[in-house]
């Protein structure tokens, strides 16, 4: 009993220029658009209307640029840290419980020490944030390192083990006895609030300095070369006798590091407190917008901005619109999946499979003169 033959095959592509990927990509991107007009035409809607609303809902005016750029400043955080794990191959999905002990480690020092001056309170804070992520991140790099344990699995399910502890922390040890038996965490004093420039608090400041930062890193140091080459092939590095566990224990203090800096910028500068829904996805958006980004730190700007205009835009059409919530995530799913989907192309090519015909050599046999039958 034969297999099930397909009418193709799969290649590696060879790596293609920099202007043919970006063709590649703009050709998805439009593709989706239009994917995406035809299900609008579906259920009545305009889809030129509805693409400009987006737009409009997103930049179209001070504050709602300001709200979208709010969005896009953990997602382009995370996505860096997620970066640096990815860069080893190293599947890090544990973004989202690394941006909430951060943001808890955080509170724990803003409701600690209130009484502490801002220029000594915030950067406690996210000294603390940092170590909060990253001793979450290192957990599962320990077992990776010296186990050998699954990383995927791991990181995900440690998730949902910090947000349910920062759940038990809201309904418990930490629920503001003011709030009259509303389970919520005390706010935060003016002191551990983020300062704000051009009406959007510090971290998109923070987010650019952090980008160049991990470009650098990653692009001009040792540390971030022995990173990539572990990523490449873990044989070439212990051959060329790098430390593979270090690396681990780095790439993931870095990562986890800059994701729970994420839970501090949310929490001082957005939630102004600590409640178990701090992370609000991003931990896993970040995985999509790190890849769409091919793990460029520069890319990770411009693509988490694109994806939090959509965001945006997507909740602009729900309430100013009136459209229903699932249309607005079909756009979204339609223009995921063809970019996504560019990404595959990028890397494989899909060719027919030649129909053998009748007297054809078989495979091994003598193909032309002085060619011998392979072994």
């Amino acid at each position: 009993m034969t297999g099930l033959s397909l009418p193709f095959t799969l290649s590696k592509r060879p790596p293609m220029s920099g202007r043919a990927q970006i063709v590649a990509r703009l050709i998805a991107v439009l593709l989706s658009l239009v994917f995406a007009g035809l299900v609008l035409l579906l259920f009545s809607l305009n889809p030129i209307k509805v693409f400009t609303a987006m737009v409009e809902g997103s930049i179209g005016t001070q504050l709602r640029f300001q709200q979208t750029v709010i969005r896009a400043i953990p997602l382009t955080i995370t996505s860096l840290g997620i970066l640096v794990a990815f860069k080893m191959k190293f599947w890090n999905i544990g973004g989202e419980g690394q941006i909430v002990m951060g943001a808890t480690a955080a509170a724990f020092v803003a409701l600690t020490y209130p009484e502490l001056p801002a220029g000594i309170l915030l950067p406690a804070m996210a000294v603390a944030a940092i170590a909060g992520g990253a001793v979450w991140a290192l957990i599962p790099a320990i077992f990776k390192a010296w186990l050998g344990t699954n990383e995927t699995i791991f990181t995900l399910m440690m998730n949902y083990i910090g947000i349910k502890f920062v759940m038990f922390l809201q309904y418990g040890p930490w629920k503001d006895p003011s709030a009259q038996g509303f389970p919520k965490i005390p706010n935060f004093e003016p002191a551990a609030l983020l300062p704000k420039v051009f009406g959007i608090h510090i971290g998109w400041i923070i987010a650019l300095v952090l980008v160049v930062a991990v470009y650098l890193f990653m692009n001009y140091t040792k540390k971030g070369y022995e990173i990539s080459v572990v990523g490449e092939s873990v044989d070439t590095a212990r051959y060329a006798g790098m430390n593979i566990k270090q690396i681990i224990f780095v790439a993931m203090t870095l990562s986890g590091g800059l994701c729970g800096l994420v839970g501090m910028i949310q929490a001082s500068g957005v939630e102004r407190t600590l409640n178990f829904g701090i992370s609000a996805g991003y931990g896993f958006t970040a995985i999509i917008t790190a890849w769409l980004s091919r793990l460029n730190a520069i890319a990770v700007l411009f693509v988490c901005f694109a994806f939090a205009m959509m965001l945006k835009g997507a909740a602009f059409l729900q309430l100013e619109m009136k459209v229903p919530s699932s249309i607005a995530e079909v756009v979204q799913g339609a223009i995921l999946f063809f970019v996504l989907g560019s990404e595959f192309f990028l890397t494989y090519r899909v060719s027919r499979k030649e129909r053998s015909t009748a007297g054809a050599p078989a495979e091994g046999a003598q193909t032309s003169k002085g060619e011998g039958a392979v072994a």
